[in-house]
């Protein structure tokens, strides 16, 4: 097991562990109630961080950051020798804590997506793991909740019984619902990415050579180029940027650059 706590990527506090401390860390929190804001990140997801100094707050406020992404399993390894063997990938890190709750008697909320996806992702992982208690689902209302639906949706978590809610609704969507929501769930939050999709079988994954090379992104922009050509021609030539400079020592961006919300955002 692999846990070096938090290493300053880019300002942004990176978890450098491995699947079997994220898992350990997540189950425990669920055990204890506590909040446990938990995100995998990839080269966009820290660059939402870099470029926004309120995503940057709200990112250095979870408990936990792993890195999805190999660039981000690379950076922490040629920034502080980590010897992270793999990333931990978000859908990846869902089965395993999955399994886990599974075997801990820890019943999981769904939240995001839709009602397609959510019925073909709960069939998906009760076929996979027959132990594992689903408390509940939500899917997304894609628009900003009011106060009230907030309380509401807050309270149907709770009073469901979940011990872990799994959050899906695209990044940085639900790094802000996941920071906005942790006191008041207290259990792990786990912003999971496209694991609702890929987990439901509606989203093809890359393949593992792909993976293990660090060209999902390029999988993806052939999938969807008119949505992400915008994003990968900025955020990869940033972030291979910004991340020389650190290795070099001419730059180092302080998790303390971050500024607080004045006011909640409130995302479904």
């Amino acid at each position: 097991m692999i846990d070096h706590g938090k290493k300053n990527l880019l300002g942004i506090g990176i978890s450098a562990v491995d699947y079997e401390a994220a898992v350990e860390k997540i189950i425990h929190a669920a055990r204890q109630r506590v909040p446990f804001g938990v995100s995998a990140l990839a080269v966009h997801g820290v660059m939402t961080g870099v470029m926004d100094r309120f995503q940057c707050y709200r990112l250095n406020q979870l408990e936990m950051i792993v890195p999805d992404g190999q660039p981000v399993r690379w950076a922490l390894n040629w920034l502080y020798q980590s010897g992270l063997r793999d990333r931990v990938y978000g859908p990846n890190l869902t089965l395993k804590v999955c399994e886990a709750a599974a075997n801990e008697d820890l019943p999981i909320f769904l939240f995001g997506s839709d009602n397609k996806t959510l019925a073909m992702l709960v069939e998906n992982l009760r076929n996979q793991f027959p132990k594992l208690k689903i408390a509940g689902t939500q899917p997304s209302l894609f628009r900003r909740l009011s106060h009230d639906e907030k309380r509401d949706l807050v309270a149907r978590i709770t009073d469901s019984g979940a011990r872990i809610t799994f959050v899906g609704i695209g990044c940085p969507r639900q790094e802000v619902w996941a920071y906005e929501f942790r006191e008041d769930l207290s259990m792990p939050i786990m912003a999971v990415g496209a694991a609702f999709s890929f987990h439901s079988g509606q989203v093809e994954q890359a393949p593992n050579w792909m993976q293990k090379h660090g060209l999902e992104w390029l999988f993806r922009l052939t999938r969807e180029p008119k949505r992400l050509w915008k994003r990968y021609a900025v955020t990869n030539p940033a972030y291979i940027s910004l991340l020389t400079l650190q290795l070099c020592g001419l730059l180092t961006l302080s998790p303390d650059r971050g500024r607080e919300p004045a006011s909640e955002i409130l995302y479904d």
